[in-house]
């Protein structure tokens, strides 16, 4: 890949989470000087190594402060929007941070005349899903696209790869516990796709004219059903563990526990959200219109679920 003078800038919002970081470190090997808005700097200062000296930059900010907005944006050819939230606590609310916020950076980013604009929604976004998530998402795309109308719009189904909270979480609940719940019978479809893959379709994506204004579907090569993860987490970790069904019904009572703890196993809307398959669309531009071969989650995750087996990546499974 052509490496994009270091002229340019790019701010992120989020840019150290999960996929924010691979995000960094792809753009940074491109050529990009690198703004990055986090609302803890100290917490993040381990971007910098990722890029040349002064390449990256951390800043500290918030997306639901103009200020803050207009400061990331001030100078930057690029911005990508990463922010998101799995569950609401205090003042961090679905509708808050996906939509108004995200609304507002758009409008921002259009004024200070940022060529381009990537916002990051999620594959379930739908303004008639019964789970807030999925509708604030939606509704970020629709202010994002009012506000800027040629951003380029990114719906990834469940991200994976070595840092990630969705193997990992299941490979630790494995650990700990002697059952597994197939909340709905196990039969959510899923297109689990590689962080890589993702952050090399955002920087295709920064220079692909054919990117501005459309929605991208990213997703793996294989669709798998919520059993299906589950089995491959077990044979990875190297686990025997009872796969227990559990109706939806059973699952939103239990959830009205769980997500009362600081960081909830589960949540209402969350059970909500497994009531829909979470795959590309028929026909969806995605990773193969930007170039992206797309990586299968059986040739990533066994190189870092071997940390959850009993004896490390030594056990096989004979052992």
């Amino acid at each position: 890949m052509t490496a994009i003078p270091s002229a340019k800038l790019v701010s992120i919002f989020g840019g150290s989470g999960f996929i924010g970081r691979h995000i960094v470190r792809v753009l940074a090997r491109d050529g990009w000087r690198i703004r990055v808005g986090v609302r803890r700097p100290n917490a993040a200062n381990f971007l910098r190594p990722m890029g040349r000296v002064g390449q990256i930059q951390i800043v500290r900010a918030n997306l639901r402060k103009s200020d803050d907005c207009a400061m990331m944006l001030r100078d930057a050819d690029a911005a990508i929007n990463l922010v998101g939230i799995l569950y609401e606590r205090g003042a961090q609310r679905f509708q808050t941070l996906h939509a108004e916020s995200a609304g507002a950076f758009a409008r921002a980013a259009a004024e200070y005349r940022v060529a381009r604009l990537i916002q990051f929604s999620a594959l379930g976004a739908n303004p008639q899903s019964p789970s807030l998530y999925a509708r604030s998402k939606a509704e970020g795309e629709k202010r994002v696209r009012e506000g800027f109308p040629d951003a380029t719009i990114i719906r990834p189904s469940v991200v994976f790869g070595p840092e990630d909270d969705f193997f990992n979480r299941f490979a630790q609940l494995a650990r700990i516990s002697p059952v597994l719940p197939l909340i709905g019978g196990g039969r959510t479809r899923f297109q689990p796709v590689y962080v890589r893959d993702v952050a090399e379709a955002v920087a295709v994506a920064l220079s692909d004219i054919r990117a501005l204004g459309t929605t991208y579907e990213f997703g793996g090569p294989e669709v798998m059903t919520l059993k299906d993860v589950m089995q491959l987490v077990l044979h990875e970790t190297r686990r025997k563990r009872i796969l227990l069904n559990v109706p939806f019904r059973i699952a939103t009572l239990k959830a009205a526990f769980l997500g009362l703890l600081p960081k909830p196993l589960l949540t209402i809307d969350q059970v909500r959200l497994l009531q829909t398959d979470n795959v590309v669309s028929p026909g969806a531009p995605g990773l193969m219109d930007l170039g992206i071969t797309p990586t299968a989650a059986e040739a990533i995750v066994p190189s870092y679920l071997w940390r959850f087996r009993r004896t490390g990546e030594f056990e096989t499974a004979s052992s």
